[in-house]
Formats: C-alpha cells, sequence, structure tokens
C-alpha cells in the first residue's frame, strides 16, 4: 500500500481527478468534516485530503435533533468559512434537505454552493431513479458529485432512526445496486455509510470511483468522521465507529495528524470500530 508523506510545504491541491489516482495507487484518502476556517486551517496542516461541509453541523454545531432543518444558507455561510481557511484540501458540501429534489433545484443550489461558497464538489444522498437523474444533470454539466448510500442521515425518518443499513440479502442487493447506479449517472465519488463491511468491500472493488466509508470497515478506499466525533467533544454518545483520537495527546492538531496517519497506515478503523 501506497502511504502518503505527510508535508503540508510539498502538497499540491487535491483535485476530483486526483482522488481517482489515489484509488489507483491504493493511497488511502482522508476526509473530515469541517464548518469554520480555524478548522480547516487545521486539516491542511495534516494534509487531510477532503474538508467535508456536512450538513451534520446542524447536530453538532447548531444542537439540532437531526440534519432536516439546516437550510441552503446556513450550508453556503460555512461553506465560504472553510474555503477561506483551506489552501490544499478538497472542499466537498452536503446539499441539505430537499434542495435537488429535483435537476432544476439541484443546480441552482449547486451553483451557490460553488459560485457564492467556495464549493468543490457536492453531495447528495441516495440511488433511487430520480436521484440518479439528478446526478447526471449535475455531472453533465461538469459540477463534481459524491453521492451517499446506506445510512443516509436525511432519511431518517424513513429508515425509522440511525441503524446499520444492507443487512441481509435483499438490502445488500439493492444497495450494490444503487451502487452502481449512481456511479453510471456520473457521481465522482461515493460515501457508504453504516452497511456491512463486507458489502463496502464489494462495493469498493467493483467501482471505478473512490468509496469513502464511515462505519463500513476498512476496505474502502478512504474514511471520513465527523470532527467533533473524532476529537470525542461531540455531546453524548461517540459512534462506534469512530474513535476518540484527542484522548491522550496535547492538542487538537495532534489528534488530527494522528487520525490521518491511522487511515493512511490502515490502521482505522480497527476492528472495534467494525458495525454489526
Amino acid at each position: 500500500m501506497y502511504v502518503q508523506a505527510a508535508d503540508p510545504s510539498a502538497r499540491k491541491p487535491v483535485t476530483v481527478p486526483r482522488l481517482r489516482e489515489m484509488k489507483v495507487r491504493e493511497e488511502k484518502i482522508v476526509a473530515l468534516t469541517c464548518y469554520d476556517a480555524s478548522f480547516a486551517a487545521a486539516l491542511d496542516a495534516a494534509c487531510v485530503d477532503v474538508a467535508l461541509v456536512g450538513d451534520s453541523l446542524g447536530m453538532v454545531v447548531q444542537g439540532r435533533a437531526s440534519t432536516l432543518p439546516v437550510t441552503l444558507d446556513e450550508m453556503v455561510y460555512h461553506t465560504a468559512m472553510v474555503a477561506r481557511g483551506l489552501a490544499n484540501a478538497l472542499l466537498v458540501v452536503d446539499l441539505p434537505f430537499m434542495s435537488y429534489r429535483d435537476a432544476a433545484h439541484a443546480l441552482s443550489a449547486s451553483a451557490r454552493l460553488m459560485g457564492e461558497g467556495g464549493a468543490a464538489m457536492v453531495k447528495l444522498e441516495g440511488g433511487a431513479d430520480w436521484t440518479c437523474e439528478v446526478i447526471a444533470a449535475l455531472s453533465v454539466r461538469d459540477v463534481p458529485v459524491c453521492a451517499h448510500l446506506g445510512l443516509m442521515p436525511q432519511s431518517v425518518h424513513k429508515l425509522g432512526g440511525y441503524r446499520m443499513q444492507g443487512k441481509g440479502a435483499d438490502a445488500a442487493a439493492h444497495l450494490h445496486q444503487q451502487a452502481h447506479a449512481v456511479a453510471k449517472a456520473g457521481a465522482d465519488v461515493l460515501v457508504l455509510e453504516s452497511v456491512p463491511q463486507e458489502l463496502a468491500a464489494r462495493v469498493s472493488r467493483e467501482l471505478a470511483i473512490p468509496v469513502i466509508g464511515i462505519g463500513a470497515g476498512a476496505a474502502c478506499d478512504g474514511q471520513v468522521l465527523v470532527v467533533y466525533d473524532m476529537l470525542g467533544i461531540t455531546p453524548g454518545k461517540r459512534p462506534k465507529f469512530s474513535k476518540n483520537f484527542l484522548a491522550g495527546r496535547d492538542s487538537i492538531a495532534d489528534a488530527i495528524a494522528a487520525y490521518a496517519a491511522d487511515v493512511r497506515l490502515g490502521t482505522f478503523p480497527a476492528a472495534e470500530n467494525v458495525l454489526g
């Protein structure tokens, strides 16, 4: 496995084609959520590859019960803050709830997130036919897209809570089909959240696009965590698939660097961070 040297001074900006090259070279992709300029600078200093402005900010920053109340204006605001603190990491941002309900709304929202916010890629949840149509509409207009399958926080009420997805033969086959569908529609990256590690490994092997896992085992092409989870400062119980990297370390910078190193070495996630 190729492990990238963590040297900020020698680093070039991460691009969409670069992520695909990393997959080919079996170079693990390091991603973390980020919501402001100070954390953005810390991610860059640790050579994190992808900074994700997640609508998780609704829960970890705003203190809401879910991601659903987060607005497009709020996502634009936080994306612009993160953009000001980044030099090299690829800036990916969530399209908030109902902002991509059809191609026209998705294009309008993406124009704001990329034009006003400075994002390089937008992320959306789901793999249904209509979602694939939205992905295709964005892709044909050169808007890079990250798809998201498995546990989809914007569908929490439909799913019945924050629980593992893709368990059982039928559910696994459905998720597998949707993974191929979003890739065919033009997605550049796929995030798999809270799915069985065997299924995530199969999808990662089969797809040409990078697959980034969160609670999906170590065989994915990269890993992402909510930054507050990996620092152990999220209120309530930390997800099993996460780890407190700040424990035993003196600074947030050291914790982020340790996370990046463990992902690149393949030591995170470990067995105790695997669901199921």
